[in-house]
């Protein structure tokens, strides 16, 4: 059992998370400040601190200088409600100090609390190590990943894959699916690359004659994937109104064919995938709320590649050793270009590293057995402004500095909305004016 103290200024979040600790079996006390973080460590000890970034009287960081000072050593976890944030202070912070983003999963807290669990069955095939059958990288977000995989597989629950593009969400999917060892197939649907009218009948079959081509009865992806999986690849580009369809055959376990009158029982787990991020799906009502609590039974984040670059070699020689066997070549690379690869932010994920590595393939001399890569790594697709998240800290800068600029470019990127802003960085209005009065820019978002 752990003694953990929380500093969070938001106490809507600050019960859920109390609520998630205490059902993990550990002690927890708040604080809403640095001031009273302070005062709890004047007679008390604690094991693990949860901190967040930005509080009413100053930056988290500070309370990191007050323990040093005082001669206390809890392990430290950060939590900040931006992608942006956990970039900038991995480059401030040591490197055994925590990160988590707001809104926090009790897997999240029960992964920093308790560690991971055992390590997953591996396979291994010519040196590389696959995962699940197919999952490459050895970093913690990967260890993580795979210790959700092995529980969640445990159960028949129905999981929402959420990560960028490019990610290997389809990947997961399968890696779930044989970590299952059900009876019946993994079927895949990409619910939009299906028409409105269409999509009825992809998920749930139609008889003979119920429209127009209708020219045979054919069984849909639900009745198709019974005792197995059904992966359903970008269901938030599902047309909203037919979600109420949906929710009916994931609650009832029965469809009925488009032109049918019979309902016919259906038995598989559903894996739910998309691209946009929590924010997204609660503001712009892509998804009705009922649905996402119905696919996102277990939801789990995949992580860019961006932050599991030590797996970027792992991933280049997997990559390189299935072409040199598809095509009967023996190139191999170097020390340096996996360096210079490893040191790429590919924004575009796995999927960008392993085009650019087929596009180095192609090009480079079958005769010799050097691979050659192109000047420039960059897709056309790739990001060419910098976004919040690339920005770099220079040495020097003071915490409030780092901070400003980042609660200042927030409010650019959301044209000055504070309240929108304040969701962002996972910190509740009020603190978002104490800091702008802090530093004096609050006459420039009124």
């Amino acid at each position: 059992m752990l003694n953990i103290l929380l500093v969070d200024d938001d106490i809507e979040f600050s019960d859920v998370v109390c609520h998630i600790v205490e059902f993990l079996g550990h002690n927890i006390n708040t604080a809403t400040s640095l001031k009273e973080a302070h005062q709890w460590f004047e007679n008390n000890t604690f094991d693990h601190v949860l901190l967040d970034f930005m509080l009413p009287d100053g930056s988290g960081l500070h309370l990191l200088d007050h323990l040093k000072m005082i001669g206390q050593d809890p392990k430290i976890t950060l939590i900040s409600g931006h992608p942006s944030v956990k970039g900038i202070l991995a480059d401030m912070c040591e490197p055994n100090i925590g990160h988590l983003l707001k809104p926090l999963q009790r897997e999240d807290l029960e992964l920093v609390l308790n560690g991971p669990k055992k390590a997953p069955k591996k396979a291994k095939q010519s040196g590389i190590t696959r995962h699940f059958g197919g999952l490459i990288g050895e970093s913690e977000p990967m260890q993580q990943l795979y210790n959700m995989i092995e529980r969640v597989a445990k159960t028949n629950a129905n999981v929402m894959l959420m990560g960028e593009s490019g990610a290997g969400k389809e990947v997961v999917a399968q890696a779930i699916h044989n970590a299952s060892q059900c009876e019946g197939p993994l079927v895949a649907s990409n619910c939009g690359a299906l028409s409105k009218e269409l999509i009825g009948s992809e998920l749930f079959g139609h008889e003979k004659g119920a429209f127009t081509g209708a020219i045979a009865r054919k069984e849909g992806v639900f009745e198709q994937s019974n005792n197995g999986t059904l992966f359903l690849d970008e269901v938030t580009e599902m047309p909203i109104d037919m979600q109420p369809n949906l929710l009916r055959v994931l609650e009832a376990k029965k469809v009925t064919r488009v032109g049918g009158n019979r309902e016919i029982p259906t038995n598989c787990r559903v894996i739910s995938a998309t691209n946009r991020t929590l924010t997204d799906l609660a503001q712009n009502n892509v998804i009705r709320e009922d649905i996402y609590f119905r696919l996102a039974v277990f939801p789990i984040d995949i992580p860019p590649l961006r932050e599991r670059k030590e797996d970027v070699p792992l991933l280049a020689k997997a990559f390189l050793e299935q072409l040199n066997d598809e095509n009967g070549t023996s190139f191999s690379w170097t020390a340096a270009q996996l360096k210079e690869l490893q040191s790429y932010e590919w924004p575009g994920n796995v999927r960008e590293l392993r085009h650019a590595i087929h596009r180095a393939f192609i090009m480079s001399d079958p005769q010799t057995s050097e691979i050659t890569l192109p000047a420039n790594l960059e897709s056309p697709f790739s990001r060419v402004n910098t976004q919040t998240e690339d920005k770099q800290v220079s040495a020097g800068q003071t915490i409030e500095e780092v901070e400003k600029e980042l609660i200042h470019a927030t409010l650019d990127k959301v044209q000055g909305n504070k309240t929108l802003a304040a969701q962002m960085l996972g910190i509740s209005t009020k603190t978002l004016y104490n800091r702008l009065n802090a530093y004096g820019g609050i006459g420039e978002y009124k």
